[in-house]
């Protein structure tokens, strides 16, 4: 049996109660308080995860944007310094390698942020295309990363910001070498459950002492460390997609309902960008969507979806929303069976269970 890999904070997990299992390889906190508790910190005041699994890699030189556009669905000829760029990257087939995120420090300089499941197959996936005048290293052993989630986000992380502020950082923008109580960092504005907050980038070696000073100034705001089980039902109330579910080899950004992040548009020839354009051109064959369970039951990944007694999908991702306390899903379908207000079935433990196709977002935050 392979060991699993553990993040720098592995030994605080303990101290604040976490429970830990098997995630892609990565022995990783579930939750600590629990699941609904931490779920609704993050919607009402603000919660802290500790994201150093996922996976990190540098490209420079100036073949870099070149080669970025040639890998990238999105135009990465549009981030300016200091900005953050949401894109895929895709077989020729139009199948999804990965969604990941694109940090520009400076002119020829970026930073990929890949999902940890992702790292091995992604980094050789770009070493395998890469240009002359581009280098690619993989720093993902010495970065961790921190994502402070809330309304309260702001605020607590101020006190340990000094006199930078953090207002300055705007939506999907960032900041590099912040003082954090003495410690450098990326400060970025992004986020993966659909509420305000930031991605802190940091070393290894900082990451205990910053999670502990951030949960210690965010004790009056009632912020809780949270695990993974928190950050997948706030990401899924968001309509956010997540690899190996929503996204695929099999799946691609269309399907998915990511198109926003695929520049069919752009002169730059990328992978996958003839079989997507053929797919935009006719339509996807299939289309994710929201559901919303009509009779008793959870919808959960890989169940089936029926209409008129014919398999038309299956579902992605499903649980009892702990915003809503609705049993809701999101679910791979026909496109043709896909109309708001469509009447379907959810096959659950061998049962049909009538459902209709939702609206989503599920949740949206105000502004």
């Amino acid at each position: 049996m392979t060991e699993l890999k553990r993040t720098p904070l592995f030994e605080v997990y303990k101290e604040y109660g976490g429970k830990t299992i098997d995630f892609g390889g990565w022995e990783l906190p579930v939750q600590f308080s629990g699941i609904k508790e931490e779920h609704e910190a993050v919607r009402t005041r603000a919660g802290l995860f500790d994201v150093s699994h996922m996976g990190e890699f540098e490209v420079k030189g100036p073949g870099s944007l070149e080669f970025l556009q040639k890998m990238m669905t999105n135009d990465v000829s549009k981030l300016k310094s200091g900005g953050a760029q949401y894109t895929a990257m895709c077989y020729e087939n139009g199948g999804t390698i990965d969604d990941l995120l694109i940090y520009k420090l400076e002119q020829d300089h970026y930073i990929l942020v890949v999902n940890a499941a992702n790292i091995d197959k992604d980094f050789k996936w770009l070493e395998d295309h890469l240009e002359e005048e581009a280098e690619l290293k993989n720093l993902s052993e010495d970065m961790a990363q921190l994502a402070l989630q809330g309304p309260a986000a702001e605020r607590v992380l101020q006190k340990l910001a000094g006199e930078f502020d953090l207002q300055s950082i705007g939506f999907f923008k960032f900041q590099n070498d912040v003082e954090l109580n003495g410690k450098k960092a990326l400060v970025s504005r992004t986020g993966y459950t659909g509420e305000d907050g930031f991605e802190i980038y940091c070393h290894p070696e900082d990451a205990a002492s910053l999670w502990r000073e951030i949960l210690k100034a965010g004790k009056e705001e009632g912020v809780l460390p949270c695990g993974l089980g928190a950050r997948d039902t706030l990401r899924f109330e968001a309509n956010l997609v997540l690899y190996g579910q929503e996204l695929s080899k099999d799946i691609t950004p269309l399907e998915a309902g990511i198109g926003f992040a695929v520049k069919l548009n752009k002169e730059s020839n990328f992978i996958g960008k003839a079989a997507l354009k053929e797919q935009k051109e006719n339509s996807p064959g299939r289309k994710l969507v929201g559901i919303e369970m009509l009779d008793r039951g959870i919808p959960r990944h890989g169940y089936p979806v029926y209409r008129d007694g014919s398999k038309i999908g299956e579902v992605t991702t499903g649980t009892q929303s702990p915003t809503l306390k609705r049993n809701i899903g999101l679910a791979l379908l026909e496109a043709q069976h896909t109309a708001l207000g469509t009447e379907i079935e959810v096959e659950i433990r061998g049962k049909r269970l009538k459902a209709t196709i939702a609206e989503t977002p599920f949740y949206k935050r105000e502004k």
